[in-house]
């Protein structure tokens, strides 16, 4: 398949950027999206152009180092898909396809598609860790959790970080990485002693970084490659009403 490409071009944080196209040709349709670059940045490398600077790592869905926004949507038109595991399948031959970087305050452009996202890094700092007696270490089974708060643990810890929820949102907000991130602690008996603090700290951090409020838009939750719920915002501002005067 044929296709034509419009990616952000962007020199550094100071340049002012642009859309430039180009012309992608003979792509198999089981190639994934960040092939498909891998084949134009050959192409430009060989032509003594500048490739595309683009995030990228496991290249398995896991690690949400492939932010890019895509036709306008985070990481593509497949809904609970990251870039890297968007095949080309999904677009038509002879389509052009607009590639832009996460959009947001918080997210400075370093280089074309990739931005900075170490405001993710501060609100973890902030509060993302637990007390944990040092020594031998306990049986498994030594403190018990029930079943849905353990079910409920793990939904909010499949978040990989990557920044989409961010890009969505129309105020660019993080408050959906941030209930995770409150919430996958919080809901564990091991995340208790910490659990006023860390829902304060980590909003804190989120505010500090320069991430707009939510105001429940819901885009976040849509674009998701893991489906974090928009339920835990909920209790994370539950959790936030709580916690004040406890901390």
């Amino acid at each position: 398949m044929d296709i034509q490409v419009r990616v952000w071009r962007q020199q550094g944080p100071d340049d002012k950027g642009r859309m430039v196209s180009y012309d992608v040709k003979d792509i198999s349709p089981d190639a994934s999206f960040l092939e498909m670059l891998d084949v134009l940045n050959e192409k430009l490398i060989l032509d003594g152009d500048d490739p595309v600077a683009f995030d990228h790592d496991c290249r398995e869905g896991i690690c949400g180092a492939c932010s890019m926004v895509i036709d306008g949507v985070a990481h593509g038109p497949e809904k609970a898909t990251t870039t890297c595991q968007l095949h080309m399948r999904h677009f038509a031959d002879g389509d052009t396809i607009d590639v832009e970087p996460w959009r947001a305050a918080a997210f400075p452009v370093i280089k074309d598609l990739v931005v900075d996202r170490t405001a993710f890094d501060k609100i973890i700092q902030a509060g993302g860790y637990i007390s944990a007696p040092t020594g031998t270490a306990p049986d498994a089974h030594a403190t018990p959790v029930p079943k849905p708060d353990a079910d409920a643990a793990f939904e909010a810890a499949t978040c990989i970080g990557c920044g989409a929820c961010v890009a969505a949102c129309p105020n660019g907000s993080a408050m959906l990485f941030t209930a995770a991130k409150v919430a996958h602690l919080g809901l564990l008996p091991q995340g208790q002693p910490e659990r006023a603090s860390r829902v304060i700290d980590m909003i804190e951090a989120h505010d500090d970084a320069g991430f707009g409020g939510c105001t429940n838009a819901g885009e976040c939750t849509t674009v998701c490659p893991k489906g974090i719920p928009l339920t835990l915002i909920g209790r994370l501002n539950d959790d936030y009403r709580k916690s004040l005067g406890k901390k």
